[in-house]
């Protein structure tokens, strides 16, 4: 069996930062080390995307995610994960 890990890029730029950045990365990072998602995806922080209108911005794989919180990251992990299966 396959085990493939997401990558997932958090942009850490000055607006996404102001907007909840950094608190985003340390709580996808907290839930990211729990079960069922331990092992499934490598969080990167990232310089500035340049897509400050739209921050906080996170890609998860292929996926750009716009004004994100982390239900929305964590949803599109398990998307990604189960297209992957």
């Amino acid at each position: 069996m396959k085990h493939s890990r997401k990558l997932v890029f958090i942009c850490l730029g000055s607006d996404c930062k102001d907007s909840g950045a950094k608190k985003l990365c340390k709580s996808l990072k907290n839930v990211s080390d729990e079960v069922p998602l331990k092992g499934s995806c490598k969080i990167i922080k990232t310089k500035c995307m340049d897509m400050c209108k739209t921050a906080p911005n996170v890609i998860v794989g292929d996926h750009f995610c716009k004004k994100t919180t982390l239900g929305k990251v964590l949803e599109q992990i398990k998307n990604s994960l189960s297209h992957n299966s």
